[in-house]
C-alpha cells in the first residue's frame, strides 16, 4: 500500500486511520502487507535499511529507506528531507506547498523503486498523493504487470496542477489527454489513479453511487460512470483496539451494551473537562457532542444559521475541532455567551475526543457530503446516538429511528437545510426523555459490528478480482492505457 499518511506515524484525517487499521486486519486474515509513506519531520520510528536512486528528469536524487514492523505490518518510510522535513504534511497557513506535485511524484517513484525488489501481488494506492503510482506502473520495466487498486477517500481533493508540471516530473505530453491526466486544461493526479488502475474503491457503498452524480462528482462523475463496473464501495471500519468503551483508558468507568451505568460517569467527567456546570439539572440534560473540522463540508454553514436556536434547546453542546476561522470564532463566541450550555475547544485532544464519544448522549454530524465518516461509528459503539444527514457513509451506518416499529440506531435527515437539521435534532431530544426507548436505540447501535475484519475480507475480494482481471487483459488494452 502506498499512501501519504498512516497512524501512528503521520495523520491529518481519516486516510491515516484506514492505513493504520486495514493492513492489520489483512494480516489477521493471513496476508503480508507493506505500507509505504513519506518520512516526515518528527517520525523517528524505523531503522535504516537502504538507499534508492529515484529516476527523475536530470539529476536522480536519492532517498533513504527506513522500516519498522508492528502488528505484523511492515511500514516503509521514504526519507528525502528536502521534500518531507517540513512543519506540515501538505501545506501551511491554509495553502498547499507549491512543490507538492514534485514532492508526491518523487514519493510515487521512490515507492515503486522500493517495490521492484519484492514480488508483490497487488499495489494499492490511496488518494491523489499516490495517484501517479498506476500511471508510472503502466511503463515500469519490472512492475508493469502487477495489478493496481486505487482508493478514493475524498473526491473533493483531486491533486490538480498546472500542465507545465508534466515535463518537470518526467512525464510525457501524451498524458495530456482526456482519457489520461488532463482535467480542464490542467493535470490531476487523482484522475491518473482512477483512469490507470485496474479497480477503484471508495469508502462506502452509498458514496460509490453518489460520486457518479453531478452533485457529488466534483467534475469526475462522467469518468466514474464510465468505470462504474470497476468501482466498489467498501465501508471503512473502526479500530476496536482503540475505540471500545469496555476498555477505553480515557473513560472513568468502563461500560458496554449490557451495562450502560458507566456512561453517567463519563458524562459527569465530560462536563467537568469542558468547564460546564455539573449539577443534577445538567447531568439530566442531554449532551450533544461534535468532533469535526469546522468547514462547510461538515455542515457548519447550517449550524451557523442555527446559532441563535441551538442555545434555546434543552441540551448542552461540547465541540472539539478546528477549521475555518469564522466558524472557530462563531463557536468560541457561542461558548462565551452561553457558558452554561456550550463548550468549545479549538484544536485536537485525543483523550477529550474519547470522553466526548463516551460522555455525550447524542453526536451531531450534519455533513453536506461524507465519504464514510468514522465518528458516527465511534458514537454507535459508545451508545451515543448519532444525528446525521443521510449522505455517503452516514447513510450506510445510521438507520433512522422508526417510531412505528421501534427500530433504528439514530436519527437522519435528507434535505441539506438548517430547518431539516433543527427539526431532526428537536425530535431526537424529545425522545431522550423516554429512557426505555432511548436505551433501545443505544443498544441497537452498540451491537453492530463495524470492525475492520469484515471490510478487510471485502478488500481481499477486490485484490483477487484485480489479479484475475489482470491476468486476462489483452495486450492492446495495456497499450491503450499507456
Amino acid at each position: 500500500m502506498i499512501a501519504s499518511e498512516a497512524t501512528p506515524f503521520a495523520k491529518t484525517g481519516g486516510l491515516a486511520e484506514v492505513l493504520g487499521s486495514l493492513p492489520k486486519a489483512l494480516v489477521r486474515l493471513g496476508h503480508q502487507v507493506d505500507v509505504v509513506i513519506p518520512r516526515y519531520r518528527g517520525v523517528t520510528a524505523g531503522a535504516l535499511i537502504g538507499r534508492l536512486q529515484v529516476p527523475l528528469v536530470g539529476e536522480a536524487p536519492s532517498a533513504d529507506v527506513y522500516a519498522v514492523s508492528a502488528g505484523g505490518v511492515r511500514t516503509i518510510f521514504i526519507d528525502q528531507p528536502s521534500y518531507f522535513d517540513r512543519d506540515y504534511l501538505y501545506g501551511a497557513s491554509g495553502h498547499d506547498y507549491p512543490d507538492n506535485p514534485d514532492r508526491f511524484a518523487f514519493f510515487a517513484r521512490a515507492a515503486l523503486e522500493w517495490a521492484a525488489g519484492t514480488p508483490y501481488d497487488v499495489i494499492h494506492g490511496h488518494d491523489w498523493q499516490a495517484g501517479l503510482v498506476p500511471v508510472l506502473l503502466a511503463n515500469h520495466p519490472t512492475l508493469g504487470r502487477i495489478p493496481t487498486v486505487f482508493t478514493i477517500h475524498n473526491l473533493a481533493y483531486q491533486g490538480v496542477f498546472d500542465a507545465s508540471w508534466l515535463p518537470r516530473l518526467g512525464l510525457g505530453w501524451e498524458l495530456m489527454r482526456v482519457d489520461a491526466l488532463e482535467f480542464w486544461g490542467r493535470v490531476s493526479f487523482l484522475k491518473g489513479g482512477i483512469v490507470f488502475s485496474r479497480l477503484i474503491t471508495t469508502v462506502s457503498p452509498r458514496y460509490a453511487r453518489e460520486i457518479q452524480t453531478p452533485e457529488y462528482g466534483f467534475g469526475f462523475d462522467g469518468i466514474l460512470r464510465e468505470r462504474a463496473a470497476d468501482l466498489v464501495g467498501i465501508l471503512n471500519g473502526i479500530d476496536y483496539d482503540q475505540w471500545d468503551p469496555a476498555r477505553d483508558p480515557h473513560l472513568p468507568v468502563p461500560f458496554d451494551a449490557s451495562n450502560l451505568a458507566g456512561k453517567a460517569a463519563a458524562k459527569r467527567r465530560l462536563l467537568e473537562r469542558a468547564g460546564l456546570p455539573v449539577t443534577a439539572v445538567t447531568l439530566d440534560r442531554p449532551v450533544v457532542g461534535l468532533i469535526s473540522r469546522l468547514v462547510d463540508q461538515k455542515g457548519f454553514d447550517l449550524l451557523e444559521e442555527l446559532s441563535d436556536e441551538l442555545p434555546r434547546l434543552d441540551a448542552s453542546f461540547v465541540l472539539l475541532g478546528s477549521g475555518e476561522r469564522r466558524y472557530e470564532d462563531l463557536w468560541l463566541g457561542l461558548a462565551a455567551r452561553h457558558p452554561d450550555r456550550i463548550a468549545t475547544r479549538i484544536g485536537f485532544d485525543e483523550p477529550l475526543a474519547h470522553l466526548i464519544e463516551g460522555g455525550s448522549d447524542l453526536f451531531l454530524m450534519p455533513s453536506r457530503f461524507e465519504p464514510c465518516g468514522l465518528n458516527q461509528m465511534y458514537s454507535l459503539r459508545y451508545g451515543t446516538v448519532p444525528v446525521v444527514r443521510a449522505t455517503g457513509g452516514l447513510a450506510d451506518t445510521v438507520r433512522n429511528f422508526d417510531r412505528s416499529s421501534g427500530t433504528g440506531n439514530g436519527f437522519s435527515f435528507e434535505d441539506y437545510s438548517s430547518q431539516a437539521l433543527l427539526d431532526t435534532l428537536r425530535w431526537a431530544l424529545s425522545l431522550y426523555e423516554n429512557k426505555r426507548l432511548w436505551r433501545r436505540i443505544q443498544v441497537a447501535g452498540m451491537k453492530q459490528d463495524f470492525s475492520w475484519d469484515h471490510s478487510a475480507r471485502q478488500y481481499v475480494g477486490v485484490y483477487e478480482r484485480a489479479n484475475g482481471r489482470h491476468n486476462g487483459i489483452r495486450k492492446d488494452q495495456d497499450l491503450h492505457r499507456q
